[in-house]
């Protein structure tokens, strides 16, 4: 197993929740948590315990962020105008990585920050390699040419347990998705409950 995959299975375990919804993850097989004890640990969780379990998991589940990079994007949501929690999920929703991964040009959100790191993708047909990069309403995003025949585009396309969401226009033939919208939580394709609502409690006593 490699490292990156060990690292996502981790990450599941540690949640006791399947948040990127794949077929293999252990969740699937074991509800109970990680390590020797994970079977007695179901003890009832603080509310501290909560918040910070649902920060957790929506930074692990794009790509497992640094604090660093979710706390400056959770200030900026807090900056905004409107619902802090709704404009931080559009914040993430809205980083170029995240797009490649929901417009289906590479099989996981690992997989999208190296694909765009490693230069295979072009926005409004310039070559952005900043996983973070933020796209705009009206942008278009398209995997290089050289990059199109690659196995693993071509797997990702394929996957049946994902749906490309209605704020990306994406048309599979040419490798392109047009970000049409910023979107709202409840636009989101998340496999699992996400709670912003929680992580703004979090930062907001700590």
């Amino acid at each position: 197993m490699t490292k990156r995959t060990s690292a996502k299975y981790k990450i599941d375990r540690r949640m006791g929740e399947n948040i990127w919804g794949r077929p293999k993850s252990p969740v699937n097989r074991r509800e109970y948590g990680p390590g020797q004890h994970g079977q007695r640990r179901k003890g009832k969780m603080s509310d501290f315990g909560l918040q910070l379990r649902a920060k957790q998991k929506l930074k692990g589940y794009y790509g497992d962020l640094t604090e660093k990079q979710f706390r400056r994007i959770f200030a900026e949501a807090e900056r905004l105008r409107g619902d802090t929690g709704e404009q931080l999920i559009g914040l993430l929703e809205r980083r170029l990585d995240a797009v490649v991964y929901r417009a289906k040009f590479v099989p996981t959100v690992f997989a999208a920050r190296q694909f765009v790191n490693h230069g295979h993708v072009l926005v409004n047909g310039k070559r952005v390699n900043i996983p973070s990069y933020r796209v705009k309403e009206g942008d278009v995003v398209e995997v290089r040419e050289k990059s199109k025949q690659m196995t693993a585009v071509l797997e990702a396309v394929q996957l049946p347990e994902r749906d490309v969401p209605d704020y990306l226009e994406v048309d599979h033939s040419k490798m392109t998705a047009k970000f049409v919208r910023t979107p709202a939580l409840g636009d989101v394709p998340y496999p699992v409950m996400m709670e912003p609502n929680l992580v703004i409690e979090y930062y907001a006593q700590n």
